[in-house]
């Protein structure tokens, strides 16, 4: 168990009416800006809870279940850019928060977790709801701490929130033993800051940059790949800027939609296990590939080997971890996304001679169109589901997602133009993110802003207790479950490579969820044929608070191109036939 290196806040005296750790945990809280927190209420905790109580300027909304609050305060984080803050008690509170977090590290999104504790004196007495938190969660977190002195606990959490938000972002945690929030204490913590040891760089080398630079002119088929890092850096803006200047086609990854308008002429869109055809054929064929934020993760490389493979890599990131991890890079640039991208922008005075690759990747989008048929007599596509709500909502709308087809389907038939807009689970893939992730997106947007929530069964079946959350705090939001009465994506899977043995995939005992919502108060919808969409959406949509659309879609659907596990990108499947 650590505690945090020393900082450069310095403790004053306490204002009045702080009197407790617990309140000076409050403090920290306030000190950082926070406003909404997400928990889960317990007898460890139960002291900041208490602090809680009359802070009127800090929200506190309890989640059905912790993990529900994880992925709120998580999303959260991604659409407000600053840390979400999630709260349980000891044990299994603690325990519940684990998957949250793992997906918050895995995805690099800012969030800080608080945990209550069982008092020190019974630490390591395996007490009743204890647990080693710091060293179930020291993999997954970028900092973790125990707090065990209430003179600097409210220090400790301020660090943490400051931490989560440093350099590349990353959850972060604060062990709060009850003695320690319950006791006395005449200090009050100072400014959030990073610790002194802590350094992150900004700027890449001008020598490597001038390199980078020197590489990009000289290309003849170049594309930019843009990560996750572009839009954690708030580097959007430069990074089209630099595009648009030179006229190269970008391509993103999952994580990175939004990042570049995808109805601009040089928008590939999404690379990787299913992604465009396209996209994949022009990072195939691409002599110079221009990653931005990426850590080349095995659902966007397929096979490392065959991933780019006669091109030379120039790879931006805030992290050196990355660099190199996984795809060799000939011309490493370390620093912050949007810095790096002014510094190549001035350096690179000649835009490449690229007009036969332009029109190249012109054809590949024409040959390997993402559009598709509709039979009215057919069961409900999903495709024209997506397209319906896209078209019926704002070019801001935000889309939370939980894992599975549904995901990939909001992927490629929703055209994301602003960054923060998708909000979903990459790294881990996490089934059961979208419903509370909608919750945390919707206190973090703009109150003219569409939260569109879209779901399979499966998945919505796992967190659907958090709907009572929505209706209790009479949250704006549209859930829309694509219901094909399986958990899709491991039908698909099982029909492609398992003789079409449906171990365990079949949810044929499905609830009707427009019944189960109007049950927990919310409104509910259903459409099963082409003529009940147009109506659902609008009535979801004119509801003031959440309301559930269940589209029964067709139970054969899947989800297309596709790259089988570490295959060629460039070989991708159209069909079951191909793979």
């Amino acid at each position: 168990m650590g505690t945090p290196p020393e900082t450069e806040q310095t403790a004053e005296a306490a204002p009045e009416g702080v009197e407790t750790g617990a309140q000076a945990v409050v403090e920290a809280l306030r000190a950082a800006g926070v406003e909404y927190l997400f928990g889960v209420q317990g007898g460890a905790i139960m002291p900041v809870y208490d602090a809680l109580y009359d802070a009127d300027d800090l929200t506190h909304v309890t989640m059905a279940h912790e993990q529900g609050a994880s992925h709120a305060a998580d999303a959260y984080g991604i659409v407000s850019g600053d840390p979400g803050v999630c709260l349980a008690t000891s044990g299994p509170g603690a325990t519940n928060l684990v998957t949250g977090i793992a997906d918050a590290s895995m995805d690099s999104d800012p969030m800080v977790a608080l945990t209550g504790q069982v008092p020190t004196a019974f630490v390591g007495n395996d007490a009743f709801q204890e647990c080693d938190t710091t060293g179930v969660t020291d993999p997954i977190t970028k900092a973790n701490y125990f707090a065990s002195d209430p003179d600097s606990v409210g220090d400790d959490v301020g660090t943490a929130v400051a931490l989560a938000a440093a350099g590349r972002p990353g959850p972060t945690l604060v062990d709060l033993p009850k003695d320690v929030t319950a006791a006395e204490t005449d200090r009050t913590p100072g400014e959030p800051t990073t610790p002194e040891t802590y350094h992150v760089q900004e700027r890449a080398d001008e020598v490597a940059v001038e390199a980078a630079a020197h590489a990009f002119e000289a290309a003849e088929r170049p594309v930019i790949l843009s990560g996750g890092g572009v839009i954690k850096g708030d580097a959007h803006e430069e990074l089209r800027e630099f595009a648009f200047r030179t006229e190269t086609p970008v391509v993103t990854t999952m994580p990175a939609l939004g990042s570049f308008p995808e109805d601009h002429d040089l928008a590939m869109e999404m690379a990787g296990m299913h992604g465009t055809g396209y996209a994949n054929m022009a990072i195939t064929h691409c002599d110079l590939l221009l990653a931005v934020g990426c850590r080349f993760d095995d659902r966007l490389t397929g096979g490392i080997e065959t991933f780019a493979p006669d091109a030379e890599v120039i790879h931006v990131d805030i992290d050196p971890a990355e660099i190199s991890k996984n795809v060799h890079a000939d011309y490493p640039l370390i620093g912050d996304a949007g810095t790096v991208l002014d510094q190549l922008d001035e350096a690179v005075e000649d835009a490449p001679d690229a007009d036969e690759w332009r029109a190249q990747c012109r054809e590949w989008k024409e040959t390997y169109s993402m559009a598709y048929e509709i039979d009215e007599d057919a069961p409900l596509r999903p495709e024209f589901v997506v397209e319906a709500l896209d078209e019926a909502t704002g070019d801001d709308a935000i889309v939370t997602t939980g894992v599975g087809q549904h995901q990939m389907w909001a992927a490629q038939y929703w055209t994301y133009t602003e960054p923060r807009t998708w909000v979903s689970s990459h790294g881990l893939g996490t089934m059961g993110y979208g419903l509370p992730a909608a919750i945390g997106a919707r206190l973090a947007a703009d109150d003219d802003q569409d939260v569109i929530c879209i779901e399979g069964d499966g998945s919505f079946l796992m967190t659907i207790q958090e709907l009572a959350v929505a209706v209790r705090e009479n949250l704006d939001i549209t859930v829309a479950v694509l219901n094909n009465e399986y958990v899709g994506m491991v039908r698909q899977w099982q029909d492609a490579f398992f003789e079409g043995r449906h171990a365990a995939s079949e949810y044929s005992w499905c609830p009707e969820f427009d019944k189960l919502a109007e049950a927990f108060g919310a409104a509910g919808f259903a459409a099963e044929d082409y003529d009940d969409v147009p109506d659902a959406i609008e009535g979801a949509l004119a509801h003031d608070g959440p309301a559930v659309i269940d589209f029964r879609i067709d139970p054969g659907a899947n989800v297309y191109p596709m790259v089988p596990s570490g295959g060629d990108n460039g070989r991708f499947a159209l069909t079951e036939e191909q793979l």
